[in-house]
């Protein structure tokens, strides 16, 4: 950690036990109660609204591919009446490959299995967010940092069959392996991270980029191990990707075809830029162009403070690769905030803002912004919600 350290971070052993759960209690339970709290509301609005509450958090948009894909393997496509095509090949495999596991050895439907493992993986994305704060900054911040995580505003994707909380549990205990020196196993967890999502090049990146500051910094830990790390990484996501280019017999960019037939890819922002230009063209559509770019401006405000406590690289890196894909594809703007959603770094600097007052304070403004996030979760969900 020496080389990778921050300012303000306790001084620890090189290669610190993982927090036990005794200690991540209070970051987990809390975590949990948030997430309770956020399917009552959700079953409640569904109720008054006659739809099923678990349909919405199972069954629609991404989650219908993935148990496609788990039921039926890849292969399946949508041509839309204006020629676009909608491949399954664009779903990475990791959670229909769990769900179909689960599903063959219980009698879980796909669907049922998806949830299951997206509920499991939450709480271990909600014990590794603790894990690298609990490192860097001490329990009181990762126990906030979690809840922060927890409350956001649309927190209630943790709770569905997507793949948000698979990614961000593998990306942080990866990056907590980095933080500990852990190569081998940042390196295996990157290569799974690889096989989430399209966003694992931001795990890659963190460890490449902290594997090569620490080969100049420090000598203490064999090379070797280092190197290994870096080999594996980007075995997950550069092995399915080589894969959909021989299946769809376009060669190694053969992914980035498929992607397009989703209309998505990536152009520096250009099209979402154009699509917050377009907000304030008629009111009161302006109103939510104020909110796209002050929204913007607080993701950039999140990660300049990040850099200026000196957050440990790995985590700058990530931090800032997520934010640039989520921001910078071309596609799909109403997803953007799910997908910033692995981008937790982000929210340390409100954590340790957030544990400086009284405990009695602290919980009061995470209780109200836990009540917050219920209710926009089970309005979003039951309106337009994640695509």
């Amino acid at each position: 950690m020496t080389a990778l350290g921050t300012r303000g971070a306790r001084p620890l052993p090189a290669h610190p036990s993982p927090p036990t759960l005794r200690r991540a209690a209070p970051a987990l339970l809390g975590y949990m109660a948030v997430r309770v709290l956020g399917l009552l509301a959700l079953a409640v609005w569904s109720a008054a609204r006659d739809k099923s509450a678990y349909k919405l958090l199972t069954a629609r948009w991404d989650s219908l591919w993935y148990t496609r894909v788990a039921e039926l393997g890849y292969g399946y496509e949508v041509r839309l009446a204006n020629g676009d095509v909608h491949s399954n090949l664009a779903f990475f495999p990791l959670l229909p490959w769990l769900e179909r596991l689960l599903a063959s050895v219980t009698p879980m439907s796909y669907a049922d299995a998806g949830f299951a493992v997206s509920a499991l993986a939450s709480l271990a994305a909600a014990w590794g967010v603790f894990a690298v704060a609990d490192h860097v900054y001490g329990r009181r911040v990762g126990v906030c940092a979690v809840l922060l995580w927890a409350v956001l505003p649309v927190g209630i994707v943790q709770s569905m069959a997507y793949s948000e909380s698979l990614f961000t549990a593998l990306a942080a205990w990866s990056l907590y392996a980095v933080l500990t020196g852990r190569w081998l196993t940042a390196g295996t967890l990157a290569l799974l991270a690889g096989l989430t999502r399209p966003v694992g090049l931001a795990v890659v990146a963190a460890v490449w980029a902290a594997a090569v500051a620490s080969f100049v910094r420090d000598r203490s830990t064999p090379r070797w191990r280092r190197a290994l790390g870096m080999l594996i990484a980007p075995l997950g996501a550069a092995g399915y990707v080589l894969w959909v280019g021989h299946r769809t017999g376009k060669g190694p960019l053969g992914y980035l075809d498929v992607q397009a037939g989703w209309r998505n890819g990536f152009d520096g922002g250009a099209a979402f830029a154009r699509f917050v230009a377009d907000k304030f063209t008629s009111f009161p559509s302006a109103l939510a162009g104020v909110g796209l770019v002050v929204g913007v401006g607080l993701l950039i405000w999140l990660y300049v403070t990040c850099v200026r406590q000196r957050q440990p690289l790995p985590l700058l890196v990530y931090a800032g690769v997520v934010t640039v894909l989520a921001l910078c594809a071309s596609s799909y703007f109403g997803s953007k905030p799910r997908l910033l959603l692995p981008a937790f770094p982000l929210l340390l600097p409100l954590a340790r803002a957030l544990a400086r007052p009284r405990t009695s304070r602290s919980v009061l403004v995470t209780g109200v912004a836990a009540v917050a996030s219920a209710v926009y979760g089970a309005f979003w969900l039951n309106g337009s919600g994640p695509p």
